[in-house]
């Protein structure tokens, strides 16, 4: 198994247009699908998921959607921290998570807190998340060690650089899975994913299942990972 999947969860929305429904019901289907894979990681002894829940972009998207998936959010969280206490599983988060309204950042938070002890996968939510402004603000936080001294800007290495993003506690991913077929990074994980192996699927994420995440880990299985080197 892959030490870290990570999971670009894409087609929410087309997949709730072509049953004729409103976008958020693509986006509670998506929440079921999110279980699904959490479980599965579990089971299986994955040790840490990361999902793109929610980016600094998405923000842009009309603000009846936004005040739903915020309301979704929540609900998710409270309702899934029986789930989550009953598979040890710890959950975490990474991103703006300020940007989030109040019940949002509670609920994150007091389940976070709560499952702090687990032992299984960590989950790990991306929310209001963005590569960009992730590696700029570990690139300011440095600036501001070198000039008050705390930091040598001679000694600054890739691994320095690491720990100041906010994903520095937790190993980069092996595995990005990208769902709905679509073929970039949209802004996700930019220096984390630099050598991860990258499984595109044209299932769209309220679809995406156990067996799906199993044919993704098997075709990274196939795969010989030498890093650059021959």
């Amino acid at each position: 198994m892959p030490r870290h999947i990570a999971i670009i969860m894409d087609g929410n929305g087309r997949w709730a247009r072509e049953r004729g429904l409103a976008r958020i019901a693509g986006h509670q289907q998506g929440a079921a699908s999110v279980r699904t894979v959490t479980r599965a990681c579990a089971e299986w002894g994955v040790e840490f998921l990361t999902v793109y829940a929610f980016s600094t972009e998405n923000w842009k998207r009309p603000r009846s959607e936004t005040d739903a998936l915020m309301v979704l959010l929540e609900h998710f969280i409270e309702q899934e921290l029986p789930e989550l206490m009953r598979n040890q599983i710890r959950l975490r988060a990474i991103g703006r998570l300020e940007d989030l309204p109040l019940g949002c950042r509670n609920a994150l938070q007091r389940a976070i807190d709560l499952t702090a002890g687990n032992t299984s996968t960590t989950l790990i939510l991306a929310l209001s998340y963005s590569g960009r402004s992730d590696i700029l603000r570990a690139a300011q936080s440095l600036c501001l060690k070198a000039r008050s001294g705390q930091l040598d800007p001679e000694s600054l290495d890739e691994e320095v650089f690491r720990q100041e993003l906010s994903t520095g506690e937790y190993p980069d991913p092996d595995l990005l899975v990208r769902t709905s077929g679509e073929m970039r990074l949209s802004n996700f994980l930019l220096w984390e994913l630099s050598y991860t192996e990258i499984h595109v699927t044209q299932k769209l994420w309220p679809d995406f299942g156990k067996e799906d995440l199993l044919e993704a880990v098997r075709e990274f299985n196939k795969r010989e990972r030498r890093f650059g080197a021959v």
